[in-house]
Order: C-alpha cells, then sequence, then structure tokens
C-alpha cells in the first residue's frame, strides 16, 4: 500500500469514526492554502526581482506537478521534476541554449517550486477540487507580469487544468502545439475523466483551444480518430510524416488568438531517443525533428508543458532526463523574450 492510498484509508477510517466532515474540510483547507500561499510567495519574489531589473517582455518560470496517479499504467511520472531539474543544471553540459540564452540569467528562467500534489492528496482531495487547485497555481504564476509558466510533469492529465488557467488567465482560447505519440482525446479513458489519456478531450470541450495540432502520433484508435474529427483536431501521425514535415518545420501560430500553448508528452520521441516514458511507442520523431518543429515555430508561447518523463524507467544512464532538460531548455529560450 503507498503512503497516498494509507491517508485515504485512514481519512475513511475517521470518518467512520464520527469524525467530522467540517473539521476534515477545515484541514484540507488549511493545506491548500498553504500550498497556494507558498506558490504565490515565490512567484511575487520573482516577479518583483524581473521588473526590478527592467526590460523584459516574457521570462520562463517553471512550476512542478508532480502528479502521476491518473496514469492508465505506470505512476512514476510523478517523480519527474526533481530529476528534470537535476538534469537542467547538470554539470555535464552548460547553460546555454541552442539559441543562445543563458538559463543562469533571471531575467530567461526562474523557478516557482512545485505544487505539493501527494500533501494534497493525503489530505483527501478529490480529482476535482485537485485539477483547481493547480490551475490556481498557474494563475499565480501569471499573476506576476513577465512570468510565463512552463510546467513539469507528471502524466499528462495536467495539461487540462495548466491550459484552462492559461487561457482563463488571458481571456480567451489559444492554438495548441501537442507532440506525443498517442492523441489523449478519450471521452473518459478506463471511466476516467481525468485520465492522462483524456486531457485533450476537457481541453477542447471546454473551448479553451481554437486549434489543436498533435503532432508525431502513432498509436490512436478508432475513437482517437472520431474524437479528433468530432473536435476539428488537426492530427499528424507518423506513418505521413515524411510529407508533412515541411509544413510541420514552418508552422505559423497564434494569430487572432491570445497566444500559443506547447505541450510536449516525451514517449512522441522515439525510444531510441527517450526510453524513459512509460508507454514506449517505436516509430516516433527524432529529438532534431522536435527541435527543428520548435525552433522554427513563429508564434507568442504563452505556456508549455513538458510531461509523462518517467525516470523509473530511465535506465540508461539518466539519458531520458537530459532529454527532458534539453527540451526545458529550448521552450525555455522559446518563451523567454
Amino acid at each position: 500500500m503507498s503512503h497516498g492510498t494509507k491517508w485515504m484509508h485512514y481519512l475513511r477510517q475517521w470518518s467512520a469514526a464520527n469524525v467530522s466532515s467540517a473539521l476534515i474540510e477545515k484541514g484540507q483547507n488549511r493545506v491548500i492554502d498553504a500550498s497556494l500561499t507558498l506558490i504565490r510567495e515565490r512567484a511575487k519574489l520573482k516577479g518583483e526581482l524581473l521588473r526590478s531589473l527592467g526590460s523584459v517582455k516574457a521570462s520562463t518560470s517553471l512550476l512542478g506537478v508532480p502528479l502521476g496517479h491518473n496514469s492508465s499504467f505506470l505512476q512514476g511520472p510523478a517523480f519527474a521534476p526533481p530529476r528534470i531539474r537535476e538534469a537542467i543544471w547538470c554539470g555535464s553540459t552548460n547553460s546555454s541554449t541552442e539559441e543562445g540564452k543563458e538559463l543562469n540569467d533571471p531575467r530567461v528562467l526562474t523557478d516557482v517550486g512545485d505544487v505539493p500534489i501527494q500533501e494534497i492528496r493525503d489530505c483527501g482531495v478529490d480529482d476535482d477540487r485537485l485539477m483547481n487547485i493547480i490551475s490556481e497555481s498557474v494563475k499565480l504564476v501569471m499573476e506576476q507580469d513577465p512570468l510565463r509558466p512552463l510546467v513539469l510533469g507528471g502524466d499528462h492529465s495536467i495539461s487540462f487544468p495548466v491550459v484552462r488557467a492559461v487561457s482563463e488567465k488571458l481571456g480567451g482560447p489559444l492554438d495548441i502545439l501537442h507532440l506525443d505519440a498517442h492523441p489523449d482525446i478519450y471521452d473518459a479513458f478506463e471511466g476516467n475523466k481525468y485520465s492522462h489519456a483524456s486531457s485533450f478531450a476537457r481541453i477542447m470541450e471546454g473551448g479553451y483551444a481554437r486549434r489543436l495540432l498533435q503532432v508525431g502520433i502513432r498509436s490512436i484508435t478508432r475513437e482517437g480518430r472520431e474524437q479528433g474529427k468530432r473536435f476539428g483536431v488537426e492530427q499528424y501521425e507518423m506513418r505521413t510524416f515524411s510529407q508533412d514535415r515541411h509544413m510541420l518545420e514552418n508552422l505559423k501560430l497564434g494569430e487572432g488568438v491570445k497566444g500559443v500553448y506547447i505541450s510536449v508528452d516525451v514517449d512522441c520521441l522515439d525510444p531510441a531517443f527517450a526510453p524513459g516514458v512509460s508507454h514506449i511507442e517505436p516509430g516516433g520523431l527524432s529529438f532534431r525533428d522536435v527541435l527543428n518543429i520548435l525552433h522554427n515555430l513563429q508564434a507568442d508561447v504563452v505556456a508549455a508543458d513538458v510531461v509523462e518523463f518517467n525516470p523509473q524507467r530511465d535506465t540508461v544512464d539518466g539519458m531520458t532526463a537530459m532529454v527532458a532538460a534539453k527540451l526545458v531548455r529550448e521552450l525555455t529560450a522559446k518563451i523567454s523574450k
């Protein structure tokens, strides 16, 4: 029995022992308030620093969301944020991005820490409320101009509350570039509306995206295609990537909407480049394919996420951690200006 499962078991025992539901809710509220206060104060400090430096239009701020329980197979992505941070600052490389920006410059990259997902779940908070807490955390970062959130997952279920927050905060829909082996658009995979395989169904239902482009797809079911047609999703499968390459490496997004959101599931890459994922799907993008798409994208990128890195399967000397870190580096360069 996991730590979180034990706490849920104890909560049920306390409830059965006539512990007041009001008392339990009061405890939950205190933990949530403390969690949001920590994010708020960190973001405030980073924002004040950048505003004092001046001439910064947009600066990437890392926010970890170590959530793994909505995975349909393995929950290892919950352990990813600290491993990605460790790899970002690993001494085997330097702090420069390929576009020449320096990550050790606070005008380029700051970090507001993690949403304490497990501590919140230990209090018995359900997923409806948990998703709201994630959304509120993202909004707290965005309130501190010029911070723009780059979220470290976690499984792909986090993209729904993050996109929702960005769209609501900016006051309109976004264009979304989604790199993934899977479309993650099931209505409710295995009965879970918040499954990592259902995040983009929730996003499209909510009207948070004008356009959704899914690139790298190579594991898609009939429902995935039907849902794609239902929501008007532009799905680019790997079997036709050679034909689509030029267009995908020269995208221009975001005209007429509030900005562009990029969601990178690490399993968009062929497992030769990133074996440390829960769902290994051969025949994917090369790392340079992904960088070409990101580097050449013409867009105002207002937020992004990197999800589904699973450290528990990263058995090749931390290679996938370095891959995820490199993705974060290059997304940081794309966001910051």
